[in-house]
């Protein structure tokens, strides 16, 4: 087997530390939103709002515009987040709420 190239090896260092930060952000993303499913379930909120999901999903296409992401790919992807956090305020609003 072949010795990898320098450039490939420090390319691929970049893209592990990227894939790192990107985990670390959604974790604080995901206990930031698990605790606005706390609080709809206290005040007896739905769990979606398509009207902010929305705005969100217009404002992130734009800013991947801006930034060179294919911003149907950061649609895709936040509105596969945008799910996930959906889920997690239905079980949320299923338990009561009580969740710490």
């Amino acid at each position: 087997m072949s010795e990898t190239p320098p450039e490939l090896h420090r390319l691929r260092q970049s893209i592990d530390n990227i894939d790192a930060a990107l985990i670390h952000l959604l974790a604080e993303r995901f206990k930031a939103t698990q605790s606005v499913g706390v609080l709809k379930a206290e005040m007896d909120l739905p769990p979606a709002d398509p009207v902010r999901e929305e705005r969100q999903i217009a404002r992130l296409r734009g800013l991947a515009d801006e930034a060179g992401l294919d911003p149907v790919f950061a649609e895709k992807f936040l509105t596969f987040v945008i799910a996930e956090v959906i889920h997690h305020h239905e079980q949320i609003a299923n338990q009561g709420g009580s969740q710490g």
